[in-house]
């Protein structure tokens, strides 16, 4: 599965490269290591997150696609759907199957068919429309239904400025 799941990385990677998709950039963080990315995640317009640009990371299981990869943010981050330590908490990125929670039905989680262009186009929507049903940070999610153009808001702007044009 390795030697197949470099190569379908690799395809994916050349893709992107011929491709660019908007919102986003993508690139390997050491050109030996295939299953390790680098991504970097432009703040969607009309949203609070608008001119923002937000380094993360992308580690891919050797079993890929099979298995979803792990996303974690290295710029600081102030959303509900990303952890205060930088994992981002996104049905897509879930394991396959059922959900020991019921929240989540099998076809909302991880499914072989996505790519890391599906993956990024779903965290995108996340910063545009975050969860607040189903947090990573409580804290935010708390800030984000209750004020999110108030304390959430100035926050969120305090980060920005620290982060802007990385």
């Amino acid at each position: 599965m390795t030697e197949q799941s470099s190569l379908l990385l690799r395809k994916q990677l050349a893709e992107l490269n011929k491709n660019p998709v908007e919102g986003f950039s993508a690139g390997l963080v050491d050109d030996d290591d295939i299953y390790q990315w680098e991504v970097v995640v432009i703040g969607p317009q009309d949203t609070l997150f608008e001119g923002g640009f937000f380094k993360a990371t992308l580690t891919f299981p050797r079993d890929y696609p099979l298995r979803p990869p792990k996303m974690k943010f290295i710029t600081e981050l102030w959303h509900p759907n990303v952890a205060k330590n930088g994992d981002v908490c996104i049905s897509i990125l879930h394991e396959p199957g059922e959900d020991k929670y019921g929240y989540e039905k099998p076809e909302e989680r991880w499914l072989p068919i996505h790519t890391v262009e599906t993956i990024m186009i779903s965290v995108i929507s996340m910063l545009a429309d975050p969860n607040g049903d189903s947090p990573a940070n409580v804290d935010a999610a708390k800030e984000w239904r209750e004020d999110p153009t108030g304390i959430f808001k100035k926050k969120l702007l305090t980060q920005l400025e620290l982060h802007k044009g990385i």
